[in-house]
């Protein structure tokens, strides 16, 4: 099976950490995600991607590494045309999912400090756009996160304090996907 793994920037994950696996930095955001996705895709033509990134959590419960069943835009809103909250004009669906169990992530080009409109477990800047070009690309994709912050007004320093603390966790749960 090849796998290749998606990561915004180097301070997440490092690639001498997995050196024997395709590790690829797609830069922060949903536009760079998205972009960068489909050039791995591309170049790579990977069975499954898998996107390890920081998340901040929303629920004060949800804590150290999780894997992400539901993706949604936190910040698309159409509102005053109709749509819902996080509804990409004229398209039906509203999250993203690949039938595996964890929380809900919603991606937005905003670091939030604040409880988001949209209401998700976590949040983060990339994890919507790599599933949705996995999606319309029909290849597998699963996301772990790292909880780095609490999406409040402390979340900038704790995500600078905690950025690099999830790969080892990451690195073991990989090293228990490739043995499966």
């Amino acid at each position: 099976m090849k796998i290749l793994i998606l990561v915004a920037i180097e301070d997440e994950l490092k690639r001498t950490d997995l050196p024997n696996l395709q590790i690829e930095y797609i830069g922060v955001g949903k536009v760079n995600a998205a972009f960068n996705t489909l050039k791995a895709i591309q170049k790579y033509s990977p069975d499954i991607v898998i996107n390890f990134g920081t998340a901040g959590s929303l629920d004060p419960n949800i804590k150290g590494l999780v894997e992400v069943s539901k993706f949604l835009q936190r910040d698309m809103d159409a509102s005053p045309l109709g749509f819902e909250i996080g509804q990409t004009p004229f398209e039906n669906d509203i999250e993203i999912t690949f039938g595996r169990q964890g929380v809900t992530c919603g991606s937005g080009d905003k670091f939030v400090t604040s409880t988001p409109r949209l209401q998700t477990d976590i949040v983060d800047m990339e994890a919507f756009a790599i599933a949705k070009v996995c999606k319309l690309e029909s290849i597998d994709f699963r996301c772990f996160k790292f909880i780095s912050d609490n999406a409040d007004n402390e979340a900038k320093n704790d995500w600078v304090e905690n950025v690099s603390l999830g790969s080892k966790v990451f690195i073991e749960t990989i090293n228990k996907l490739e043995n499966q």
